[in-house]
């Protein structure tokens, strides 16, 4: 499904694929989500495809998005699969937030010289 969609994503006139934001809107927006998916620098991909065309670039991407997207997918699914360790999970992330939110809130109140509402985190 993603493969199919970066394929059939809109790309620009002409072959080149060469970053260029004003010119080239769609290859310059393929090649930055290449390079922020696969770590390789804009300037490399463009000496990488040199010659190339559109079709080439996308079919690679694909594959990155792929590579980049299949652990986290994996991940999602263990604990879709596993409610009881996902509840866990959110239980600890909600105290978490708990935690930082009442330091906040007290640095508020303290700079702004407020006194908390009965009740309210210190």
């Amino acid at each position: 499904m993603t493969a199919k969609k970066i394929r059939s994503a809109v790309t620009d006139t002409g072959r080149e694929i060469v970053a260029d934001a004003e010119n080239k809107p769609g290859v310059t927006n393929l090649l930055t989500i290449h390079s922020a998916l696969s770590g390789t620098a804009v300037a490399d991909l463009e000496q990488q495809f040199a010659g190339r065309g559109y079709g080439d670039l996308k079919k690679e991407l694909a594959e990155v998005v792929t590579d980049f997207v299949t652990p986290v997918r994996a991940r999602t699914q263990e604990l879709l699969d596993d409610p009881t360790e996902l509840q866990r999970i959110l239980a600890g992330g909600a105290e978490r937030a708990r935690e930082v939110a009442a330091g906040t809130v007290a640095a508020v109140y303290e700079r702004t010289g407020f006194l908390p509402a009965a009740g309210a985190p210190r």
